[in-house]
């Protein structure tokens, strides 16, 4: 789930709609992403996918030669996805607490907007791979680490406007959001989304009192 750094493009004006196979990959990664969430990374092949988007084994070995290819381009995707959904609207929020609440509420929202039946597909494949070293375990990493780091700037600008106290420990504070998510995430089949969410929002909101300046 973590943000993603997009390279700027410098296109001519008459090469920015995407080509043929632009939009055929897209489409592959979409769907890679939603089976990801389903049933997680080692579940995507290039037969399932083939399957699942009525391509042919050979046309999905011409944008991805491996299944290892196929996996990472499927995480970059959802980060990619997380990123557009969840960081940037936030972004226009001011900075401060408007900007936490904004980031926690798309974050809650994302995968049943983005119709994503096992949740956020990133955190899926932190579980996946917590156990099995390689790079797609190195990749997850990676990318956790830079969304600690895009959340701990978050929370730095709260403390900086004077809404959360001097002495507030961002990395501290991120970690308690995280536990917040990732217990929301956990308790969404047991409670209901409905409820799993006044629950989430009930333990936010405490954190941001036990920490207002």
């Amino acid at each position: 789930m973590p943000p993603v750094a997009q390279r700027p493009r410098t296109q001519h004006p008459t090469t920015l709609r995407p080509t043929k196979g632009e939009e055929t990959r897209s489409q592959i990664l979409a769907a890679a992403v939603v089976q990801a969430s389903a049933s997680g990374f080692e579940s995507l092949t290039i037969g399932t996918l083939a399957e699942h988007t009525g391509l042919s084994k050979s046309g999905l070995f011409a944008h991805f030669g491996s299944k290892l290819e196929l996996q990472m381009a499927a995480l970059d995707e959802a980060a990619r996805q997380f990123t557009e959904a969840v960081f940037l609207p936030a972004m226009k929020a001011p900075r401060g607490v408007k900007r936490l609440r904004a980031l926690f509420e798309n974050w809650i929202s994302w995968p049943q907007r983005a119709h994503l039946p096992g949740g956020c597909p990133i955190d899926a494949a932190t579980r996946e791979y917590s156990h099995q070293p390689g790079p797609m375990r190195d990749a997850v990493i990676e990318r956790q680490k830079v969304l600690d780091r895009e959340l701990r700037k978050a929370v730095q600008l709260a403390i900086e406007t004077g809404e959360l106290a001097p002495r507030t420990d961002a990395g501290q504070w991120v970690f308690d959001l995280l536990g917040i998510l990732l217990v929301f995430s956990r308790s969404e089949l047991m409670l209901g989304i409905e409820e799993a969410r006044r629950r989430a929002r009930a333990s936010f909101e405490r954190l941001l009192r036990a920490t207002a300046a």
